[in-house]
């Protein structure tokens, strides 16, 4: 990405990411208008193939693309006119027969287009508000295909969309809040930048950016902050010592907090710490991190928490009071870090719904410098994923067999994301998922539970034996997709008497097991692995994040599963198989 100015101005070439995302559109739109069955499979059969390219596609030519399987020379000519113009003839007409509202109506979670077709169609209804007001007529249960469950499961979609608008992924917000970062620390009016608030404490979602700066000369706000390309200023709620705006594209607050120089660290922990924290008393005298802070200038956070004598506490662990308690006890742990993970577990290929094969992702995985990789291709039950029979389980595991031989001492562990069905047991029969070296067993359908119904159903696959780790425990997707609501307790409860690992997953839209519960599932002695989930080869830079929420729940190495090396893994997965009695 580029700098701040160009990243707002959209000066870059187009990124594969937005190819992708606009001809997703365009099909969604043909579906949406009941076009031709075919013409519409030559575009999701276009995804597909992009999905697959882990190359910048704006780099490559017509006749490239032509030689493509799966593309052809029409759709060839599609991809680089969006290229060139960010958008193409057919999504240009189809967005000029579709009302904005409908357009926007394609992004409701749990409603397809055909569905959106009907409601616009018969209801005239054109916007998510009219679509609000029709549910709460009860007008929506009548249409034939709909009924009142499936109107309930709208409304629950459009307020969950209202309350995530204004907000991004940590993951997305990053690159915008480093590329203002950048900019504001190279300004020749300012002295000192940082970024604080959720950004610099890693919030898993994030509604603003906050900063402080320090300028040369004291007087008013210099302009560059009122001539931001697109930023609005906020003029209502600015003053003299904090300037808001909001970034139009991405509807995130913007706020710039002018402190003097010599307060500068004292301010940036303020600003950078859970409001319970500063309060929380330290000692019988009733000192806080927050007085100590409004106390005499430091020239660094260390130093204001040596005054108090507390143990420094990295931004991402300010939030857990247990943390307060270690840091004055000098009994901090050592978090996890990236260099910490020595393999990758929970991964994808083409066997099931992942853009590249077995050997492509256990290759680049080598590369990367693990040492071990986890196929988990989806179960059989998860036909929309391309699940695996059978035959197919017994084909992907002599293809492993041959894999290893060739990238010894690299491995690739047999595993299978085995679908908890209905009544919480596994996809497969037992001489199946004995094949197994480890099962990721995880939720994907019939997500509509409350929360007996899915505690109940995590813990019946909990103590099933063939379970060897909890897969995204909620099913959430952030800001799409609330989770299902579990005992968060009762299932970590289950996995430390049953020897269950749980997941994290790394994926930044997933990142399940929450953090909040990291903390409680160490203090039951359960293992945690970190994963991503990964249904492509760059999939794996999600792993970063997955370490990030580990960090957050305070995270150790010891306590981290694929921290663990490639003969460490083998042979728990081979103890644990001959503990539960597992041929």
């Amino acid at each position: 990405m580029g700098n701040f100015t160009e990243s707002l101005t959209n000066l870059n070439p187009v990124e594969n990411k937005d190819l992708i995302r606009l001809f997703r559109m365009t099909a969604s739109l043909m579906e949406l208008h009941d076009e031709n069955p075919f013409k519409i499979r030559s575009y999701t059969n276009a995804i597909q193939v992009l999905e697959r390219l882990e190359s910048p596609i704006h780099q490559m030519s017509q006749a490239q693309l032509e030689k493509l399987d799966g593309i052809g020379k029409g759709m060839a000519a599609k991809i680089m006119e969006a290229i060139q113009t960010g958008t193409h003839a057919d999504l240009n007409r189809l967005l000029e027969t579709t009302p904005e509202g409908v357009v926007k109506m394609l992004n409701i979670k749990g409603i397809g287009p055909k569905k959106i077709r009907t409601i616009w169609k018969d209801l005239g209804v054109e916007t998510s508000e009219a679509l609000r007001e029709a549910c709460e007529k009860n007008e929506l249960s009548k249409l034939k295909g709909f009924g009142a469950k499936t109107q309930e499961t709208i409304l629950q979609a459009l307020q969950y969309s209202d309350d995530s608008k204004g907000k991004l992924l940590w993951a997305e917000a990053e690159p915008l809040a480093l590329d203002l970062l950048q900019f504001l620390k190279n300004r020749p009016e300012t002295t000192a930048a940082e970024l604080v608030g959720d950004m610099r404490r890693n919030v898993e979602t994030i509604d603003t950016l906050h900063y402080l700066i320090c300028l040369k000369t004291d007087g008013t706000w210099p302009a560059f902050l009122h001539e931001l390309p697109g930023i609005t200023p906020i003029e209502s709620i600015s003053g003299p010592f904090v300037w808001r705006g909001l970034l139009e594209e991405s509807g995130l607050k913007l706020e710039v907090r002018l402190v003097p120089e010599r307060r500068f660290a004292n301010q940036v922990l303020l600003y950078s710490t859970n409001p319970a924290w500063l309060t929380h008393p330290l000692n019988s005298a009733g000192d806080t991190l927050m007085s100590e802070a409004y106390g005499e200038p430091a020239a660094s956070e260390e130093e204001i928490f040596q005054r108090v004598n507390l143990a420094y506490v990295a931004p991402e662990l300010r939030e857990s009071l247990r943390v307060l308690e270690l840091a004055q006890e000098n009994k901090l742990p050592t978090l996890v870090r990236d260099r910490d993970l020595k393999g990758i577990l929970h991964n994808h290929s083409t066997y099931s719904d992942g853009a590249h094969t077995l050997e492509q992702m256990a290759v680049h995985c080598k590369q990367l410098g693990y040492e071990y990789l986890g196929i988990c291709d989806h179960s059989k039950s998860a036909f929309y994923a391309n699940g695996l029979q059978e035959f197919r389980v017994q084909a992907q595991q002599q293809e492993i067999d041959r894999l290893n031989q060739e990238l010894g001492p690299f491995k690739i562990f047999k595993g299978i994301e085995s679908d908890i069905l209905a009544d919480g047991s596994l996809d497969y029969e037992p001489a199946v998922l004995g094949t197994f070296d480890f099962i990721v067993a995880s939720i994907h359908s019939n997500l509509k539970m409350d929360v007996v119904k899915a505690t109940d159903r995590l813990l019946n696959a909990i103590q099933n034996p063939y379970t060897t780790m909890l897969g995204h425990p909620t099913g959430r997707l952030l800001l799409r997709r609330e989770g299902y609501p579990i005992d968060h307790k009762a299932v970590i409860d289950a996995c430390a008497q049953h020897g269950v690992i749980i997941e994290i997953n790394a994926n930044p839209r997933r990142l399940d097991i929450d953090w909040r519960w990291v903390e409680y599932a160490l203090s039951q002695n359960v293992l945690l692995s970190i994963n991503p989930d990964a249904h492509s080869m760059r999939g794996y830079e999600d792993m970063r994040y997955g370490v990030l929420v580990g960090r957050k729940g305070g995270l150790t190495p010891e306590m981290t599963f694929n921290a663990k090396s490639r003969q460490e893994v083998a042979a728990y997965f081979a103890e644990r198989k001959k503990a539960k009695g597992i041929a």
